[in-house]
């Protein structure tokens, strides 16, 4: 899941710094990710196979660089070994109390992934046992994306993959099946009939992968019902555009709340079950959308590094202690001002993470927020991905813990997720699509919103054991990119 910081200090350039007086070049990009990913999980780098002195060329960048951002930078080895391979010497560096810090063979991929771009079929699914009875893995897709090869063949969602490539998908093989899918493969699958609750007869295809550009925005809606108009906004990443100078995607965005603030709506439901993080940038673009009496004088976030980055921070006088406090936007299509009763409702998973928890941190000294669904990820720390741009000896990219962030209150007291109001791990097999008011998370949603019983959730008797999802794998899952650090400003000033 990321979280971006002041969009126009976003830069990539070689800068000058020395382990504590800042004098030796570094070349590096100042985008800053705030990381809920568990770095065994999401990215498997690829091996490195360079010899002792090309270890040592690429671990000696990673140690001057860990020595002055790591936040736990006063508990790295004295006498780390410099000849071991690149990963593994990163990890050696790491605190035992970080379990977000992470670094990747190639930086350009990583870059790429966290904009949205990755080569896959167009799908995300959810991983459960089929039965305590044998080891079977079922893969249901819980969203198709538009006009990808998944869509183009008419997989929906509900739908459950049985095998990967004629291959069962078990307990002992489904990371390495399903580690195969970034490349051409055949599902075997079962369709999810819905409207008579059971699945239809098990069926191949073949699907395509390409480079394919996922849009965050993923749908919206206004569901009229009991004289109540909810918007319905289901957001599955933050990420300003395309790449990092865009802003094609926060500008959709503000679309989608000029079109509810058009329409009149009196509740807001915000779907970030299947959001597992992505800029600050956009995620203060949203709490914007929606705090309720939010200004530019209104606190979004506060940034707390190690000593040496926040005294560099304060001495800089383009900077300063300003700098460690970021303010909400002013908007025009801001919603807040018309939602009863102040209250803003937000489905989550356990997924849920990161640049998603920060709006809801955010928010929370300004207006209700209710959330329902299951408890989310647990990550209020941040990291700077660094990377050298023009160098064929080392083409890693890192993403070392480098801060904690605050909301106006002092407050970051989610490590361990934040705990819905309303628990539903949504685990139920029987899935309707996303806007459908019989569809369990947002029949709860509404319930709460109308008073009136839902007459969905006819399923939930239908769960499963949840093993794992498809966002588990993602670069950018569970992160948060700060665009806010002005590398060269803090090191050559």
């Amino acid at each position: 899941m990321v979280l971006t910081l002041n969009t126009e200090y976003n830069m990539i350039m070689k800068i000058k710094i020395d382990r504590v007086l800042f004098t030796r070049w570094v070349l590096g990009a100042a985008m800053i990710f705030l990381l809920a990913t568990c770095k065994d999980d999401e990215v498997t780098p690829t091996t490195n196979t360079t010899t002792s002195d090309e270890n040592s060329y690429v671990n000696n960048w990673i140690l001057e660089n860990m020595n002055f951002w790591y936040l736990w930078h006063d508990k790295i080895p004295a006498s780390p070994d410099l000849t071991l391979a690149p990963e593994e010497f990163f990890n050696s560096l790491l605190s035992s109390e970080d379990r977000f810090s992470w670094i990747q063979a190639d930086y350009q991929e990583l870059l790429n992934s966290l904009q949205g771009v990755s080569k896959e079929a167009g799908y995300e699914y959810k991983l459960y046992r089929e039965s305590s009875s044998n080891s079977n893995v079922i893969a249901q897709i819980v969203y198709i994306k538009p006009a990808s090869a998944a869509a183009q063949a008419g997989l929906k969602r509900g739908d459950v993959i049985t095998a990967i490539n004629e291959q069962q998908i078990t307990i002992s093989n489904y990371q390495t099946l399903l580690g195969a899918i970034s490349e051409n493969h055949t599902v075997r699958y079962r369709p999810l009939l819905i409207d008579q609750e059971q699945f239809g007869t098990e069926t191949t295809l073949s699907l395509t992968t390409t480079e394919y550009q996922e849009d965050p925005n993923y749908m919206h809606t206004v569901i009229e019902s009991d004289n109540h108009k909810v918007g319905y906004y289901v957001y599955n990443f933050f990420a300003t555009g395309a790449d990092s100078e865009s802003t094609t995607y926060d500008d959709e965005m503000e679309s989608v709340f000029a079109d509810f603030k058009a329409q009149g709506i009196t509740d807001l439901v915000l779907d970030l079950r299947y959001n597992s993080g992505g800029s600050e940038t956009s995620a203060n673009n949203l709490a914007s959308l929606i705090g309720t009496g939010v200004n530019t004088s209104s606190i979004f976030l506060k940034r707390e590094y190690n000593d040496d980055v926040e005294e560099e921070i304060i001495n800089t006088p383009s900077m300063g202690e300003a700098y460690l406090t970021s303010y909400y936007q002013a908007k025009t299509s801001n919603v807040g001002n018309q939602l009863q009763n102040s209250r803003l409702y937000v489905l989550t998973s356990s997924r849920t993470a990161s640049a998603s928890e920060l709006v809801i941190n955010a928010l929370k000294p300004y207006m209700e927020v209710f959330v329902i669904g299951d408890t989310t990820y647990g990550k209020n720390v941040g990291s700077i991905s660094l990377y050298e741009e023009n160098d064929s000896k080392n083409t890693w990219g890192m993403q070392p813990i480098v801060l904690k962030v605050y909301n106006s209150l002092n407050q970051s007291d989610y490590a361990s997720g934040f705990v819905p109001d309303i628990y539903n791990a949504d685990n139920s097999t029987l899935l309707y699509p996303l806007g459908d008011t019989r569809e369990t998370l947002l029949s709860l949603a509404m319930e709460q919103i109308t008073g009136l019983a839902s007459s969905g959730r006819k399923g939930e008797k239908e769960t499963k054991e949840f093993i794992g999802s498809s966002l588990d794998r993602k670069a950018r899952g569970f992160t948060l990119t700060v665009d806010g650090i002005d590398v060269k400003k803090i090191l050559l000033h």
